[in-house]
């Protein structure tokens, strides 16, 4: 069956799910003029698996958050037949994963680690199709951070904007300007990768531009 046959109201798609309570993600899928019908966070274990990669964790754990999305799908006819978009962002130095730092001595641990010198972001992307399929996609961005000074680090840590972030900063705040190299995708490291996002629905067949009319 084609989801967008001419026998489909004008102005009519499908409808689209964030499985996500990220705000960053939110206002992302946003800027791309697409707007999820509902917001399904999921409450997994984040903890990497013994000897696992980096880039394995975050597909993993992209894909797991997709899942629990599809399974929270089950007594909401109002999503019948959505698509599922998940998302999870990893850092990394090496193969050393940094945690989503919660307390200040994490976040200065991870900010001690990532001064002066290179790191890799790594977000894994899932989609689950209405026709049940899960594609995905890993977006690797390098990073490289200027040296940072006590001074840094303590008004950094001070202004709490690292609580709950992947490596403990958000480049889209303060720590953008930290930020003396990057190679790759931005919004990866923001925590969703557009062109990715975008190219993986359009794709899968989702009316990715209905949503850019009358935009702004």
């Amino acid at each position: 069956m084609n989801l967008f046959s001419s026998q489909k109201p004008p102005g009519w798609r499908p409808k689209l799910v964030l499985a996500s309570a990220s705000p960053r993600r939110l206002a992302l899928l946003e800027q791309a003029g697409l707007k999820p019908d509902a917001l399904l966070p999921s409450d997994l274990d984040e903890s990497p698996l013994k000897g696992e990669r980096p880039r394995d964790l975050a597909r993993r754990l992209a894909r797991a958050k997709a899942e629990a999305g599809l399974a929270g799908l089950k007594g909401r006819p109002d999503l019948e037949s959505a698509y599922i978009l998940a998302a999870d962002t990893v850092v990394a130095v090496g193969r050393r994963i940094l945690p989503k730092a919660e307390i200040v001595d994490e976040a200065a641990a991870c900010l001690r680690l990532l001064s002066g010198r290179a790191h890799r972001v790594y977000t894994g992307v899932a989609l689950a199709t209405p026709a049940g399929t899960i594609r995905e996609r890993i977006v690797e961005t390098r990073l490289r951070f200027k040296r940072l000074s006590n001074e840094d680090i303590e008004n950094y840590l001070a202004s709490g904007e690292w609580r709950g972030k992947a490596g403990a900063y958000a480049i889209q705040g303060i720590a953008g300007s930290f930020v003396v190299k990057l190679v790759g995708s931005y919004t990866g490291v923001v925590g969703l990768p557009l062109y990715e996002t975008v190219n993986l629905l359009g794709g899968e067949g989702f009316p990715i531009r209905l949503g850019w009319l009358n935009v702004g």
